[in-house]
Order: structure tokens, then C-alpha cells, then sequence
């Protein structure tokens, strides 16, 4: 009988340590969790712009673009083609998405707005 109150008892001492050690990493292990920033494709105003011009994000972070005024719009990253999005938007809030991984500079713009200076900057840090 006292055989099987100690094993009981170590058991017991096992699953609460067990049990310790993994609420401990649970508590602090910091959570990842990744951003998505908007980015509108057309200035609120009409213009040809992307608003905002420039964003500064986190690698691992979102960015959405948003077809806003004056379509058609797409988006291209300059020496990123996995980044870019060259089929042209027509809807009004059609959005395309873009997941930013390794952190730098990113120049990207509007192909049929590129002369008229939409050009945006998306920096990752």
C-alpha cells in the first residue's frame, strides 16, 4: 500500500511539474501576430497617388491596397515580382495583398499612373 500512495505521489509531483513548466512558456512566449496596413490606390481628393506615400512596417507585416478613385490601378515592386500585382484592379475597393518578409526598402508603383507619379514606398524593418 505505501508502494502505491509514493508512486501515486511522484506521479502526481510529475504531471504538476510537467504542468508548470508548460504554462510558463505559454505565459511568456511572446505572440506573433502580423500586421496589415491599407494603402489606397487614388487619393481621397482624385488625384493619382497612393495615400499614404510611404509606410513603415514590420517584417512579416501586410500591406492591402485598395482600389479608392480613378481605376484602373495595379501594383509593382520594383525587383520583386512576387510581390507585385500587375493585373489591373477595376472595381472600386478591389484590393490585392502583399506579405513583406525580409526587411528593406520596397519602391513600388502604379504601372498606367507611373508617369503621373504614382509611386509609393513600402519600408520594412
Amino acid at each position: 500500500m505505501k508502494l502505491i500512495a509514493a508512486s501515486l505521489k511522484r506521479l502526481t509531483l510529475t504531471v504538476l511539474t510537467v504542468l508548470l513548466v508548460v504554462g510558463t512558456f505559454a505565459i511568456f512566449t511572446p505572440t506573433a501576430s502580423a500586421d496589415t496596413v491599407e494603402i489606397k490606390m487614388g487619393a481621397d481628393n482624385g488625384m493619382l497617388a497612393f495615400q499614404p506615400k510611404e509606410v513603415t512596417i514590420a517584417a512579416g507585416d501586410t500591406v492591402k491596397w485598395v482600389n479608392n478613385k480613378l481605376a484602373p490601378h495595379n501594383v509593382v515592386v520594383q525587383a520583386h515580382e512576387e510581390l507585385s500585382h500587375k493585373k489591373l484592379l477595376m472595381a472600386p475597393n478591389a484590393s490585392i495583398e502583399s506579405t513583406f518578409t525580409e526587411p528593406g526598402t520596397y519602391t513600388y508603383w502604379c504601372e498606367p499612373h507611373r508617369g503621373a507619379g504614382m509611386v509609393g514606398k513600402v519600408i520594412v524593418q
